[in-house]
């Protein structure tokens, strides 16, 4: 069967990335976002459909949805768009995919209200089909099913990847914020840059800082782990300055200074090159431990953060287009299984110690 799918944001750094792929790779999404010059723009050069709508406009934003049988949303900041798309695909029958790496998005994602609506309305609702959180969700997974009995989960990833337009604005708003981790089953907050461990990543230990990365929400329904933190590798002295920005969260989170940072961004920041994503691997690590100190470590080597991001939307869109899946609130690894991680090019089989 024949179905129809569509890439909103798709002149985005990394929406254009996805499309570009999709073209080559013989795909024919129709390319979708509210700029109609860059939009009509690229659907030209990859000789690809277009459709140009807003999505504050639920009548406008189904019709822009209409025959659409999946989107995959790339537009953000997914804190303000997210929730937008998601009640047009409802209105449309729309499945629902989208890249985001934020906490709130996937929350709302996997909250009672929206996974019953889902669940009556048969179509799929899968956030984090990108480098957030394919890998570190796959790696969640994998440790559970090794340790079933376990009660704390650690994640995190190392890579010198360079960054787009999108994900700097995200990590702007989340200044304003502070880190997150889960305990008992419910997010806490903390403040970011204070808590700190020794962790090998894969390419040796380094000094490691706690961060809200999205698995401290999409872990716990891949895994029902009631305990889980995040991190990256950070050295002191960045520490130390993230630490004494914490006392500025009230200036950062003001509206003129994030109009300010935004603007600043679109004009400096453009996302890393062809050539420095070739040559900047990821690096995924996670531990899983249960109430008798039993402990397993996985890793996994993959491709850089923004192509397996190209990777992971692809094999995900493909698989949903051409499975049969019941409608409701997923993870990748819930939908797919943690092994969706290995079918991707340029990752490695788990290592598991």
């Amino acid at each position: 069967m024949n179905r129809t799918w569509m890439i909103y944001g798709a002149n985005g750094y990394t929406g254009n990335l996805i499309a570009e792929m999709a073209a080559k790779r013989g795909l024919t999404p129709i390319l979708a976002g509210r700029n109609k010059e860059k939009i009509q723009a690229l659907a030209k050069k990859l000789q690809l459909e277009s459709r140009v709508f807003p999505l504050e406009q639920l009548d406008q934003l189904t019709a822009g949805l209409s025959g659409i049988d999946l989107v995959l949303h790339c537009a953000g900041p997914f804190s303000k768009t997210s929730s937008l798309m998601i009640e047009g695909c409802f209105s449309a029958g729309t499945h629902y995919l989208d890249i985001t790496g934020e906490i709130n998005v996937f929350e709302h994602v996997h909250s009672n209200e929206v996974a019953e609506r889902a669940i009556r309305a048969n179509i799929v609702l899968c956030s984090g089909v990108g480098f957030d959180v394919i890998p570190t969700d796959c790696v969640a997974l994998k440790l559970q099913q090794l340790l079933p009995s376990a009660t704390h989960l650690s994640l995190g990833f190392d890579s010198d990847s360079g960054i787009s337009r999108g994900t700097f604005k995200t990590m702007i708003q989340g200044l304003a914020s502070g880190s997150a981790e889960r305990q008992d089953g419910i997010i806490k907050e903390f403040p970011l840059g204070t808590k700190n461990r020794i962790i090998d990543f894969g390419r040796g230990s380094k000094t490691a800082v706690a961060i809200p990365w999205g698995d401290v929400s999409t872990a716990f329904y891949s895994t029902g782990i009631p305990n889980i933190n995040t991190w990256i590798p950070m050295s002191p002295t960045k520490m130390h300055a993230t630490r004494v920005l914490n006392k500025f969260k009230p200036v950062i989170a003001s509206s003129l200074i994030q109009r300010f940072l935004h603007k600043w961004i679109d004009t400096k920041v453009s996302g890393p090159s062809l050539s420095s994503r070739q040559n900047s691997p990821a690096y995924i690590w996670g531990e899983a431990h249960n109430a008798r100190g039993e402990k397993i470590t996985v890793r996994i080597k993959t491709a850089n953060v923004y192509t397996l991001t190209i990777y992971g939307a692809l094999e995900v869109v493909t698989r949903l287009l051409n499975q049969k899946v019941s409608g409701g609130s997923y993870t990748p690894s819930s939908l797919f299984g943690p092994e969706l991680i290995e079918a991707l090019p340029e990752s490695d089989a788990f290592q598991i110690s």
